[in-house]
């Protein structure tokens, strides 16, 4: 009996293992079908079924499943183009089961915000926040913290960063990315319901006031009563108590002082001024607002000097305050700021003569104002009020009479009771930078780490450091050459999240993208016959130099992809700078043909073309290296001896059309009457591939056909082409910068400062893209052509004669404004180049004063041409100016007539300056 018993246990026992066994192994079979279902779903791209997918796999599941997802997303990574949109959708699912596979925080995080995945982010926040559901609050957080903290993630996807933090109930982020995210996600028509709604809002304003660029939304140029104006939203929460007020207040007095661009303090400004600021919180910051006085972009400044004003009137500014805001305003360029100060300080000593001893000192440092307006109005103060104080304080102004004009010195020293300051014995000497020496250019990245470091950068702003380019260019083939298949893996590596490269958009109509056609062809992404018809493919544009320009440099990138693709045996490029203005040295390119010859291999043809137009010619290095290419024994040798030697020049002609006898269309602005002809050139037609064609073709370019926008695209690129003959690249320049300045564009002169340092003749060109430039309307784009101007000055390569005249037509027709024209004298002027300035302004005079009438502001010119005769000397006779000088009356026109005629002796002292 006990013997069945135990047997009758023992089967029972094993039955029940038996079973669990059973069970079990249903259980692994069903996750794993699971697992199988779910990964079919992830290939196919089907990311809205992956969060039921999910359900049945517990975290062990999950765990093992990660590897298999790892390695289909570096599959999906090698899919070629043809599979674009299965290559999306798949990423998209992967994106959602990685991060559900991940188990903690900084990988989940990592997953969620790779580079690969995020690009279709818009699409996967909702499975993302589904599949996450389940995590504990710290865990949340943790990821939430690490998205924010990426760079532009949380501007991208806040949604799901901010789901994420009010799931953890963690601290608000309050990183620049979610900042800008939370900006744009409430401002709409219903902002200060949305603020005042928003639990957030309180925490994260202090830091979108200290923000250093401030986001679009804040800036846009809305009237305050409309619903997306923050300024209003902001008020009235701070007057209904939602926002506190003192701390708004805080926040735009800090970020004003610390200064930065006017855009980007026009926001905190703006605010400030809606808020108001009450007695007491003026006179607690008299210090911040001295310091936006002294060193604030003008409306800061502006506002500064209104509340520091009201403070002063009002008996809330010391003497020592208003001495030390005195010094600092007067001191600055604009007029109106300055005035406004003389203004104040008449105000304040007629009230109270004693601070004169104080006050005065400060005052006359505005002796040395470039405006003899502004000296004319301090010394007129100084003199009502030199009575009150004592004869230290007397001698101490005295001092300071040698900063005054020339033309109220005398005034100044009767005024004083000393005797006229005698000037200055010693020989003026022009101060001019020292002319700039060609750079090398760095060496070409030496491992594929580093080459496709540079790679990765140019990505985003493919052309704008040409440098770069052209290392990165020559740095494909170099390593392509060395080792394919690493390189080759390295970039599948780094770019597999590019839209760009994995989108199929490598060769076109419109470019090549910068580098990502080579890409595309090391990556075997682009056909071979493609790139060959690409590289052979002529200049379509007859009439405009900037496409054909861009299809050079186009062509050079498509011909790089070819090689790579063919895997010929080309060691490096012959068409690689070798000095920063994009020009060869003639001695390294017979070097490299040599090693060319002794390797058995072929010159590219575009590259050989560029690396023609790029080598420096004349002197004696061309001379030597001409024979050295000659002894070669090779085509490409002789072709490099040929045009080293040859005296021919691509410079074009330049003509201006003009006006029809009826025509009656308005103004006649450069940018209409300009045409640029390009002569024939048979050499460049016969030896030189098609891209390069149109340089040897007769071409009448007129400047309405261009529609390059300035700025744009290749335009960077376009110096190194042909960076032996500025003529030829101002010619080319012209267009775009005429229609900049007619439609007063910015960033429009960054062609200048190649042009005055490349090598080549400077001519009628050269000095007709400076005139417009001079003038443009933006200062960062007048202060580059102050610059170029300098350069070519110290090259001894301006023709101030010739730059005069021009600058003379365009001031007639437009073009050119006289005040803009005056500050860019001004400040070239004021870097100690007075006679070079003084002989421009000289030389275009008598064409601006010979008019059927005077040019408004051409008293500003005429102030600067005396500023720089009486610093740096001269004599002679301007047609015109005795008869504008011998006019009655006190306007700047006048009055700035007359110092200049004084200066070059052309009247007597007619200074007018009104003293006590």
């Amino acid at each position: 009996m006990t013997d069945t018993t135990a047997t009758t246990d023992t089967t029972d026992t094993a039955a029940t293992a038996e079973t669990a066994a059973t069970t079990d192994t249903a259980a692994m079979t069903a996750v794993e079908g699971a697992a199988e279902r779910l990964l079919a779903a992830v290939r196919a791209g089907r990311h809205t079924e992956v969060p039921a997918l999910l359900e049945p796999l517990d975290a062990a599941a999950r765990k093992r499943l990660l590897p298999r997802l790892k390695e289909l997303r570096a599959e999906v990574r090698g899919w070629d183009w043809q599979q674009w949109t299965a290559q999306t959708e798949a990423r998209r699912a992967l994106r959602v089961a990685g991060a559900a596979c991940h188990t903690g925080p900084a990988a989940a995080a990592t997953w969620i915000a790779s580079r690969d995945l995020t690009g279709w982010g818009g699409h996967t926040v909702d499975g993302l926040l589904d599949v996450l559901a389940d995590r504990e609050p710290a865990w949340l957080a943790d990821v939430a913290g690490r998205l924010a903290a990426r760079p532009g993630f949380a501007d991208d996807e806040y949604r799901l960063v901010r789901t994420l933090v009010e799931r953890a109930g963690g601290p608000v982020p309050t990183t620049e990315g979610y900042l800008r995210g939370w900006i744009r996600a409430v401002t709409d028509h219903r902002l200060t319901a949305r603020l005042r709604e928003d639990p957030q809002t309180p925490v994260l304003l202090p830091h979108v006031l200290a923000l250093t660029e401030t986001p679009d939304r804040l800036t846009w140029s809305v009237g305050p009563d409309a619903p997306t104006h923050w300024p209003t939203a902001l008020k009235t929460l701070a007057d209904e108590g939602v926002l506190d007020r003192a701390v708004l207040v805080d926040g735009c007095v800090s970020r004003l002082l610390r200064g930065g661009r006017a855009r980007d303090l026009r926001f905190p400004l703006a605010l400030l001024q809606i808020l108001g600021t009450t007695d007491e919180e003026r006179r607690a910051r008299v210090p911040d607002w001295l310091g936006m006085a002294a060193d604030g972009p003008s409306p800061v400044a502006g506002h500064a000097q209104a509340v520091l004003t009201e403070l002063a009137l009002d008996g809330g500014l010391t003497v020592g305050e208003l001495a030390e805001m005195s010094g600092s305003v007067l001191f600055r360029s604009e007029k109106k700021l300055v005035r406004a100060q003389l203004t104040l300080l008449g105000k304040v000593l007629r009230r109270d003569p004693g601070a004169a001893p104080e006050l005065l000192p400060a005052v006359t440092d505005a002796f040395g104002h470039e405006d003899t307006a502004v000296q004319e109005r301090v010394l007129a103060l100084v003199g009502r009020h030199l009575k009150h104080v004592d004869d230290g304080v007397r001698a101490e102004l005295a001092g300071s009479v040698e900063l005054l004009s020339p033309v109220h010195r005398q005034a100044a020293a009767e005024l004083f009771g000393v005797a006229a300051a005698v000037a200055d014995e010693a020989p003026y000497e022009e101060v001019l930078p020292p002319a700039p020496e060609r750079r090398p250019v760095a060496p070409p990245a030496g491992t594929v780490a580093e080459l496709v470091a540079d790679l990765v950068a140019l990505e985003r702003r493919p052309y704008e450091d040409p440098e770069a380019f052209e290392r990165a260019l020559d740095g494909l083939v170099r390593h392509a050459h060395r080792d394919r298949e690493a390189l080759k893996a390295a970039v599948r590596e780094a770019f597999a999240g590019s839209h760009r490269l994995n989108s199929g958009r490598h060769t076109s109509a419109l470019g090549s993208h910068g580098l990502t056609t080579v890409l595309a062809a090391l990556l075997g992404l682009v056909r071979p016959g493609q790139l060959d018809a690409a590289r052979r493919r002529r200049s379509e544009s007859a009439s405009c130099a900037h496409t054909a320009l861009g299809q050079v440099i186009d062509a050079r990138v498509w011909e790089t992809a070819w090689l790579v693709i063919t895997e010929k045996p080309v060691p490096f490029l012959l068409a690689a700078p070798t000095w920063h203005t994009g020009a060869i040295d003639p001695a390294v390119l017979v070097e490299r043909l040599r090693e060319y010859r002794d390797a058995g291999v072929d010159p590219l043809p575009l590259d050989l073309a560029q690396a023609l137009l790029r080598v420096r010619k004349g002197g004696s290095e061309a001379a030597d290296a001409a024979a050295g290419a000659a002894a070669l024994g090779t085509r490409a040798g002789d072709r490099l001896a040929e045009w080293l030697t040859a005296d021919e020049t691509l410079s074009p002609g330049l003509r201006f059309l003009a006006r029809s006898g009826d025509d009656r269309s308005g103004r006649w602005w450069l940018a209409d009457r300009l045409v640029v002809a390009v002569r024939e050139r048979r050499a460049i037609r016969d030896e030189f591939p098609a891209a390069f064609h149109w340089l040897g073709s007769s071409v009448a370019e007129h400047a309405r056909g261009c529609a390059h926008w300035p700025g744009s695209g290749r335009r960077p690129l376009w110096p190194a082409v042909l960076p032996d003959d500025r003529e030829t690249f101002a010619a080319w320049l012209l267009p775009v910068l005429a229609a900049g300045a007619r439609g007063e564009e910015r960033d429009v002169a960054e062609g200048l400062t190649a042009l005055a340092e490349a090598d080549g003749p400077v001519g009628p060109a050269v000095h007709c893209a400076l005139a417009v430039a001079l003038g443009f309307r933006h200062v960062e784009d007048r202060l580059t052509a102050v610059d170029a101007l300098l350069v070519l000055a110290s090259r001894g390569e301006l023709d101030a004669g010739l730059l005069g005249a021009r600058l003379a037509e365009l001031l007639a027709e437009g073009t050119v404004k006289p005040n803009r024209l005056a500050d860019s004298a001004r400040t070239a002027a004021a870097t100690g180049a007075y006679r070079t300035v003084g002989d421009l302004l000289l030389a275009l005079l008598p064409s601006v004063l010979g008019g059927p009438g005077p040019v408004r502001g051409t008293g500003e010119l005429l102030a600067v041409a005396a500023e720089c005769v009486e610093r740096a000397g001269g004599s002679g006779e301007v047609p015109g100016l005795a008869e504008l000088a011998a006019r009655k009356g006190s306007t700047q026109l006048v009055t700035q007539a007359r110092r200049l005629a004084v200066a070059l002796g052309q009247g007597a002292d007619q200074d007018r300056s009104e003293t006590a």
